[in-house]
């Protein structure tokens, strides 16, 4: 499946190896929360470009504090955070959250108004979830900065296999930030996400468009235009479970990344 034939990006990454590039992706999940050990991602490189997975025996993030609980691989383009017992740090996910492990700033790669577009499939189950998507720094001294464009959010449950078909999520997500407005839906598509599909979205500073394989999903109104670092991750959720599926191992295979760098 080609990419746009009129988008010359700034960045790419097909991911052929033979090793991560460590100066792009950091191989962890919101560390400052955690830790470096305990967030570190389950992946590898090669043919099939990135693979991220969660096998039976990856442990929890952030376990006893987040809920519900979750397992999850992620690599991300930037990283930082205050010093331990601070608030300073990257998509809190409950009030009164403190840094366990500092983050040394990290600036990989920071995207912005232009277009982003990666080619994917994954293969998750009821009790999975993958996903990427653009957010803020948070480094602004309020940390309102905290805006998210979903470039794709696909759970397991919302997958089906005949006719193949899919709810993906996309869209603005507000969070912090006072000027964006929330303005994310799941759209079910006629997409089996199996197979490699092109998600991307354009944007400026008046409107973000959200497509899949160059056709249109979604547009949203004033997206958020500060530099954005890219998150890709799949996720499991074990109180999902029903017993019979410890076994399944969700993956999300990224062959290409795109992307207009910030300016």
């Amino acid at each position: 499946m080609d990419f746009s034939p009129d988008f010359s990006p700034d960045f790419s990454d097909d991911f052929r190896g033979p090793t991560l590039d460590t100066g792009v992706w950091l191989p962890h999940y919101l560390p400052a929360w955690s830790s470096r050990a305990e967030s570190a991602a389950s992946f590898r490189i090669g043919q099939e470009g990135l693979v991220l997975d969660v096998p039976i025996d990856h442990p929890l993030w952030c376990a006893g504090d987040h809920e519900p609980p979750i397992r999850v691989s992620g690599l991300q383009t930037a990283s930082w955070s205050g010093p331990v017992g601070s608030a300073r740090g990257q998509q809190r996910f409950r009030e009164g959250q403190v840094v366990r492990e500092e983050q040394p700033t990290f600036e990989g790669l920071l995207v912005g108004p232009g277009r982003v577009e990666v080619q994917a499939r994954m293969t998750l189950s009821p009790r999975s979830m993958a996903a990427l998507w653009l957010t803020g720094l948070e480094d602004d001294r309020d940390q309102l900065r905290s805006g998210e464009l979903c470039v794709f959010e696909v759970f397991g449950d919302a997958v089906d296999r005949s006719p193949a078909s899919a709810e993906v999520g996309v869209g603005v997500k507000a969070f912090r930030d006072p000027a964006l407005t929330q303005d994310f839906a799941a759209p079910r598509l006629a997409v089996d996400v199996t197979r490699p599909h092109t998600y991307a979205v354009d944007w400026d500073e008046r409107e973000a468009v959200f497509t899949v394989d160059g056709r249109e999903v979604r547009r949203c109104a004033a997206p958020p235009t500060y530099p954005m670092q890219l998150m890709v991750a799949v996720f499991d959720f074990p109180d999902r479970s029903t017993a019979l599926d410890d076994h399944l191992v969700p993956e999300l295979v990224v062959e290409r990344v795109a992307a207009t760098r910030a300016r």
